[in-house]
């Protein structure tokens, strides 16, 4: 197949990440696979100003911004501009792809010869409860739809009256993420992605864990981001962070965790979990995204509700505190549910998926056109 997916920028996201990984893939699987992406955008003069008065400075433009695409194999093309694509930026393919919902409106517009259409969902950009037009505007065009949990296509299915959804979760790579058999810390040790996005939850996160700390007391935090600890949400002097680490580095990372956090008001996914869970590290998170659908109580790690941080604390008490024995039998399934989900899996799956999505619209074209024959 010809296949061509469109991009928001392709920045240090978890999103892009996984897009990289299906690129890659469908690259090596003899598919000719093209991506088209928008470029960073620029700060505007009240975020400049914004920033100077929260103590960061005048925001400098970096010339280049490290990418998930880099090295790739994929060619990959990046718009002068960040405006919807149109004919003369993509090639003639068998399927385009959307994959996020501000591109969704350009590649619902591109003609037939650009290739069936699809949109890849990965999540719905806001919090717990809230609803926007846009990304709704997005949710309802003729797009074929393709998610990454369950309750994504539930969204799809309640929301948006649309039945036929193609659901295939994410995936780790157990060949990069891995961990030998392993007893607790002797030092307390929780893992967090960082992040200033409110959605991501990390104030409950450190609410929950300031609590932890006056119960257990000596606890130790292991962060990571793609951005710099902000002023407006530091991270205590336990932690330790580690600033846009090498993704070989982060197997260790995970590795000397006892417990991976996730205090996310909403996620798509969350694939840091499954990654985790892959290095033998039990999760407690909030009931969201993948974790809802992965996570066993006192199985693999705990569930709580959103916007706990005293249920948050409770649970990764009750790990950290538990017997070794106790422990590695948390370890042991974490490491068991992450081996269930593999990107060939899932590769498999986007390949039928796509296949579908092609099928599907010569289909409804032969149709039309079969409609006007008759017509006439």
């Amino acid at each position: 197949m010809r296949v061509t997916f469109v991009l928001p920028y392709a920045g240090l996201t978890g999103g892009n990440r996984v897009l990289a990984i299906y690129a890659e893939r469908l690259h090596r699987r003899g598919h000719a696979v093209t991506v088209v992406s928008h470029p960073r955008a620029k700060k505007s003069l009240p975020g400049r100003v914004k920033s100077v008065l929260c103590g960061a400075g005048w925001p400098k433009q970096p010339e280049s911004d490290p990418s998930f695409f880099d090295g790739c194999t994929v060619p990959h093309r990046v718009l002068e501009t960040a405006r919807p694509v149109v004919d003369d930026d993509v090639p003639d393919a068998d399927v385009v792809l959307a994959t996020y919902w501000r591109t969704a409106a350009g590649v619902a517009a591109l003609s037939a010869r650009k290739g069936a259409k699809a949109i890849l969902l990965q999540g719905y950009e806001t919090s717990p409860g809230r609803w926007d037009r846009g990304i709704d505007s997005a949710w309802r065009l003729a797009l074929h739809k393709i998610v990454v949990s369950k309750w994504l296509a539930d969204l799809a299915r309640d929301r948006f009256g649309d039945k036929n959804v193609h659901l295939i979760p994410n995936s780790v790579d157990t060949e990069q993420f891995h961990a030998p058999a392993r007893d607790k810390q002797k030092i307390p040790t929780v893992g967090m992605l960082y992040s200033t996005l409110h959605l991501r939850g990390v104030d409950v996160s450190l609410a929950a864990l300031e609590r932890v700390k006056r119960q257990v007391g000596n606890v130790r935090l292991v962060a990571f981001g793609a951005e710099r600890v902000s002023a407006r949400l530091p991270l205590p002097n336990w932690a330790e962070f580690h600033y846009r680490p090498h993704q070989s580095d982060l197997r260790q990372i995970y590795g000397q965790c006892d417990v991976w956090l996730c205090g996310s008001r909403r996620e798509g996914f969350h694939l840091p979990m499954l990654e985790a869970m892959a290095c033998r590290c039990p999760v407690v998170s909030t009931r969201m995204g993948g974790s809802a659908e992965i996570l066993v109580d006192g199985v693999n790690g705990f569930l709580v509700e959103v916007e706990d941080p005293t249920r948050l604390a409770e649970k990764l008490e009750v790990v950290l505190t538990s017997s070794d024995a106790t422990w590695r039998g948390m370890s042991e399934a974490a490491l068991r549910t992450a081996h269930r989900y593999t990107w060939d899996d899932a590769t498999d799956l986007l390949e039928t998926a796509l296949s579908e999505v092609v099928r599907g619209s010569a289909l409804s074209v032969r149709s039309s056109w079969l409609g006007e024959q008759r017509k006439c």
